[in-house]
């Protein structure tokens, strides 16, 4: 039976735009991904005649393009022939490689921030902050009838949850953030201009400890946020007014009942 890829596709992301996904639903999509050359490589041992000839080629043309990726990221500087400056006359073989070419920058900037930004690292006013566990952030609890179960977890940490955050059945409900600790607003101070604003929150960009905690919207130390900064003013170059900045977060907010950023200008 044939099946259409995208209207399979199209149907999961329905179900994710009803459901929304697990919280460690990115976290597994890694793992499997990271196993994924574990298992190609036992594939690539039990195939043999004809499949496995086919197989082999199509690895062996899919690493060649790896290679090729990498080594364009890895390079520093290009060598071009300069077709400009050729001199007259009969120029020694030492001679040969030295004039005739210009050396440039490869332009590969703009992947590289790409992929800075992929993977979460900014020039933050914490470069490093102390890890927290699991153990400090989730509480067990007891759940059942005679309090046998314990798959639930209260999260002990400040929280962000959306404006159109509608809780799950408390039956089903595996991490409960209390409405204590959901905050909405933060103190957010900007750098140049010395002074400091009471802005509502958009969403937690990424918390350092652990993806899971980026999902939960669990805010601790050195958590990168995003605020609304649209009644600052901020004009970007081409004059439009900037609605969303990232912010780090300086304080334990757990303990101090406040968010407390600095603004990543």
């Amino acid at each position: 039976v044939l099946l259409n890829t995208n209207h399979v596709s199209s149907g999961i992301n329905a179900e994710y735009g009803r459901h929304g996904k697990r919280f460690d639903h990115d976290e597994k999509l890694r793992k499997k991904a990271a196993r994924s050359s574990h298992k190609l490589s036992m594939k690539a041992k039990k195939l043999h005649g004809l499949k496995a000839k086919m197989f082999n080629k199509k690895r062996h043309a899919e690493k060649i393009q790896m290679k090729k990726a990498i080594k364009m990221h890895e390079e520093k500087q290009t060598k071009a022939r300069d077709a400009e400056n050729v001199q007259e006359g009969a120029v020694p073989a030492y001679l040969l490689d030295r004039e005739t070419q210009t050396r440039a920058k490869v332009l590969s900037n703009m992947v590289k921030q790409k992929r800075k930004e992929k993977a979460g690292k900014w020039t933050v006013p914490i470069p490093k902050v102390k890890a927290v566990g699991e153990d400090e952030v989730f509480k067990v609890l007891a759940t059942g009838k005679r309090k046998k179960k314990s798959w639930k977890r209260m999260v002990t940490k400040v929280t962000y949850v959306g404006e159109e955050f509608t809780r799950k059945p408390p039956k089903y409900e595996r991490f409960i953030r209390p409405m204590a600790l959901r905050f909405k607003k933060a103190h957010v101070t900007h750098p140049e201009l010395k002074a400091t604003f009471c802005l509502p929150m958009i969403g937690v960009k990424k918390n350092p400890n652990s993806p899971m905690y980026t999902q939960l919207g669990v805010i601790t130390k050195g958590t990168v946020i995003e605020v609304n900064v649209s009644e600052l003013g901020l004009v970007t170059t081409g004059g439009k007014v900037v609605w969303g900045k990232y912010a780090q977060v300086t304080n334990h907010p757990e303990n101090d009942g406040c968010i407390n950023a600095v603004l990543l200008v």
